[in-house]
Order: structure tokens, then C-alpha cells, then sequence
């Protein structure tokens, strides 16, 4: 039987699928299977058909899985909206998406409240609580039919990205053109099978759910038949005591937690087992090297990677060994093939192996689009081949065929005509011991268009100093050529990232253009 939602649900309907680990709160496969039926029924009697949109806005809950998998396996589309956005954002993602219905948890009403009004919207639900103007979400579930709904067509998400760089844009992908019992389920077909997900599987996600990637593997986790412990929001120590008093076995992270739990204390780290994890498995950025030889090094050959985007463009794999053997390395193409090129000559000309350039996948069609943005959809295609898709990654490949980050394209530094990837230092600055966070980019200089400049969050305890900036630069130049070297250095009480751990540079390049 290919794996989707409710497929297990009669061979094991009292085993626990999702677990809040914050409050207890838990769902069952039967529980799952009934209240995404309900509320499959609910959305159809407000409107809803196939290919229709619906939003969810909420912090971590079980009711982000079950409207998960109601639009998955009833041909609809699931947008999830950061509830840490701002009313107009917030407003802007759901008028954006077209959504014909929108649920929301009630802890979040004060924003609900101010947001701007979307005409396309036509049923609010609300859980948690009373929210004006929303239906109870409860009550609506308890009046739904709980008729089967039997094998539909497969539905997707539409997610949209962070907006590092501007306004987040959707990233719509078609409607899948088979029945939810049919092969073609990317996460199932690859990570399902490359990571070996099954019943037995435990999943810790310490990430926000409305985020692609632990929204998409706590529904693959289900999809397996395993039960997806769900953290509210990250937390270095409580992770470690999760993973062994859970005996968790599989895990997603971003390096950003790596290196906070690789700075915690010797005597907190020894206190606690980490030996039932089988894959801990980190994206969305990429990882220094000395960062991951560490982790292997204290969870023992357990470290896997992958790079891919919420567009899906591609997917590299690499493994532990390989990560060792390969330092830095994203790995290689398992999912679409790649092409590394000069975006600076006319035709975008490939480069040869070990020359950095723009790196494309290509696919036998356009896998996605940009919602609403025909502009940003071309920008994204090569101009000759229209079926190579980028992020806006910048890399080479080697002799092999593994691919190597060095930065984003959006975050080069160009001083003295000469281009810098900020990555670099960043990667050198973090494993400082007196360094909990960096980020390393660009700010005006008369003379050179741009300086490198870093701004520090130091680790507790640590307090700056000019001694310490002069440490901390000199540490760089050790390991870095001068002209990579940050010329100063800003300390900072925190630095700003989504909670994904996504590095918001805009907001500190904007910051010091205005000074």
C-alpha cells in the first residue's frame, strides 16, 4: 500500500501520530483519520472543492496536521502563514493566495483582528478560544459528516518563502495528477525511503510548523505510520532531554541549533543519551564543516543532509561519511541535474568543475511558479532553458559531482570590484567560542563600494570589548584571506533571524545604509 493520510489508520488506530511535547496533547491515527474527514466535509459544505485554497495561521498544534492532511488527501491546497508576521503581512500572504478559508488559533486574535480584510475568504474557523467573526472550529468539526471520503485526488501545499530578501512570495506548484494511493510523493519517495521512515520511526521537530520543511516531515512521519513529537519552539537543552527520554530516532534541524547545542556546557551535554537517533537530518542553510565533524563526532554517524527549497527546484543527499570525506559539501543531485553558470555573460555559459557560479537544476518541466509574479518566475529560469530552475544559490560542483555553497547571489559583497561570499567568515567567526551567532555582509565605503563588516552575538557571559574585537578579527584572518576578513566588527544583544533560523541580513544591511 503506498503510504498517505489514513492509510494505517485501520491497522493501528490507537497509536499515538502527533504529540505536543509542551502540554501532553496527543492524536491517535483514528483521531487524525476522523477530524481531517470532519473538516474535509466542513471546508466542502463552505465552498471548498479541488484545487481550492485554505490558510492556516497558529503557533505549533495538532490542528496544523489534521488541515495538513485534509487538503492532502482531498485535492485542495494548504497555505501556512507565519503568525509571527505583522497584520498587514499576515494580510497580504492571505489575500496573495487567493484563500477561500482561513483557520486560525485564537492565541493570535489580537493580529487576526487588525489584519486587512480578503474578499475570497468565505469560512473562518477559530480553535483555542472565541475569535469574532470565526466559526468555532470544534463546534464545526463535532456538526461535520464523518463519511469516508474514499481515494481522491492528491492535494499539495502552496508555501511562501521568508522574504529574506523582500515580500515573501508563494511558491505554487500544480496539483498533483494522480489519487492519493499513487506513487509520486517526492517526500515519500525520496526521504521516506532514503531516511527508511516507517512505524517505528520517532520524529522530533523543533521547528515552526507553518515552515516547508517540518510541516512537510511531520506529515511524512504520519504518512509512515510513526508518531512526530512537535517542540513549540526550539530549545538546545530540552531537545537533548526529548531525544532521551523519547528515544527519538529521527530529527530535522537547522545548523544555527547545532551550534547551540554544541555550545552548551560539557557536564549538560554528557547528561543526556542520544543513542536511539538514527537520522538527524539538517537543511535550510548550509553548515559549516568543523560544525557537522563536531556533531558526528558527539552523535556518532547519524548526520545527513540535504539541500532543496520550498520550490523543490532540486534535492542533493549527502551522508555522514561522505560529509567527511567531502568537507563542505551540500552533496549530489538526486532530484533534478545540475548546472553551474556565469550569470554575468549573455547566455548565462555553464562554468567548468570547481569555478563558482549560479547553480540551476534541471527538470523535464517547470516544477513551480512564483504566485502572482511573472517577474520573479522568469528571474528564477534560465533564459535559454526554461525548465533550469535557481534559488539564487551560489556554488561550484566538483570533478564528482558534489556541489559546494558559497553563498546567495542576494548576499555578495562586492568591494573593489572583487566578489566576496559573506559565508565564509561567518562559518570561521562561529566556531569562536566567544561567538553564539554572526552575520557578515556588506555596508557603503567611499572608496571600495563596499566593506565587509560582521555583527557578533557573544555567547553568555561574554561581554565586548575593543580587546575582544581585535581577538575575534585576528581568529578571522587565521583562517581567511585579508580581503574576506571583516574590517570591524558591531556587537549586538541578538541578532535577527526567523524562527527557522533564517538570517535576516536585509534588516541589518538596511540598518547601516541608513546610518
Amino acid at each position: 500500500m503506498y503510504p498517505y493520510p489514513g492509510a494505517l489508520t485501520e491497522s493501528q488506530p490507537d497509536k499515538v501520530a502527533v504529540k505536543m511535547v509542551d502540554t501532553g496533547k496527543t492524536i491517535t491515527y483514528r483521531e487524525l483519520d476522523d477530524r481531517s474527514t470532519r473538516l474535509v466535509h466542513a471546508l466542502w459544505d463552505r465552498g471548498l472543492g479541488e484545487g481550492d485554497i485554505f490558510a492556516v495561521m497558529s503557533e505549533n498544534a495538532l490542528e496544523i496536521v489534521e488541515a495538513y492532511w485534509a487538503a492532502l488527501r482531498a485535492g485542495m491546497i494548504i497555505t501556512a502563514i507565519n503568525y509571527h508576521l505583522s497584520p498587514d503581512e499576515a494580510g497580504y500572504i492571505l489575500q496573495d493566495s487567493g484563500a477561500k478559508a482561513l483557520i486560525v488559533s485564537a492565541g493570535l486574535k489580537d493580529t487576526i483582528a487588525e489584519m486587512p480584510e480578503a474578499p475570497a475568504v468565505t469560512a473562518r474557523l477559530a480553535f483555542g478560544g472565541d475569535v469574532p467573526g470565526f466559526e468555532s472550529y470544534e463546534d464545526v468539526l463535532a456538526a461535520s459528516s464523518a463519511e469516508p471520503l474514499g481515494i481522491l485526488r492528491a492535494g499539495t501545499d502552496m508555501l511562501y518563502s521568508s522574504g529574506t530578501t523582500g515580500r515573501p512570495k508563494g511558491v505554487a506548484v500544480p496539483l498533483p495528477d494522480r489519487k492519493v494511493d499513487e506513487p509520486g510523493d517526492m517526500m515519500v519517495d525520496v526521504f521516506g525511503k532514503m531516511y527508511a521512515m516507517g512505524p517505528d520511526t520517532v520524529y522530533l521537530s523543533p521547528a515552526p510548523m507553518y515552515h516547508a520543511a517540518p510541516l512537510r516531515y511531520i506529515g511524512l512521519t504520519t504518512f509512515m505510520g510513526g508518531t512526530a513529537l512537535v517542540m513549540p519552539k526550539f530549545d538546545a537543552e530540552e531537545s537533548l532531554k526529548l531525544i532521551d527520554e523519547y528515544k527519538v530516532t529521527h530529527s530535522q534541524w537547522v545548523p544555527t541549533m547545532f551550534v547551540r547545542m554544541l555550545k552548551l556546557p560539557e557536564e549538560v551535554r554528557a547528561k543526556y543519551d542520544v543513542s536511539s537517533m538514527r537520522i538527524a537530518v539538517h537543511a535550510a542553510a548550509p553548515c559549516p564543516a568543523d560544525v557537522k565533524r563536531a556533531m558526528i563526532e558527539w552523535w556518532g554517524p547519524v548526520i545527513h543532509e540535504y539541500y532543496s527549497s520550498t520550490e523543490k527546484v532540486g534535492v542533493t543527499l549527502i551522508g555522514p561519511q561522505e560529509a567527511l570525506d567531502h568537507p563542505g559539501s551540500i552533496g549530489r543531485a538526486v532530484l533534478g541535474i545540475p548546472h553551474v553558470v556565469d550569470d554575468s555573460t549573455e547566455n548565462f555559459d555553464e562554468v567548468p568543475a570547481g569555478q563558482t557560479g549560479l547553480i540551476y537544476f534541471e527538470r523535464d518541466h517547470v516544477s513551480f511558479t512564483y504566485h502572482n509574479d511573472e517577474a520573479k518566475t522568469k528571474e528564477s529560469q534560465h533564459p535559454l532553458h526554461p525548465n533550469w530552475g535557481t534559488t539564487g544559490d551560489v556554488g561550484y560542483m566538483d570533478e564528482d559531482g558534489y556541489i559546494y555553497l558559497t553563498d546567495r547571489r542576494s548576499f555578495m559583497i562586492i568591494s573593489g570590484g572583487v566578489n566576496i561570499y559573506p559565508q565564509e567568515a561567518e562559518n570561521v567567526l562561529t566556531m569562536h567560542p566567544k561567538v553564539l551567532d554572526v552575520a557578515v555582509f556588506g555596508v557603503p565605503d567611499e572608496e571600495m563600494g563596499e566593506q565587509v563588516k560582521a555583527a557578533v552575538q557573544l555567547a553568555p557571559g561574554v561581554e565586548p570589548s575593543p580587546e575582544l574585537e581585535q581577538e575575534l578579527l585576528a581568529f578571522a584572518q587565521e583562517h581567511l584571506s585579508k580581503y574576506k576578513t571583516p574590517r570591524s566588527i558591531d556587537f549586538h544583544d541578538e541578532l535577527p533571524r526567523t524562527p527557522t533560523g533564517k538570517l535576516l541580513k536585509r534588516n541589518l544591511k538596511a540598518a547601516y545604509s541608513a546610518k
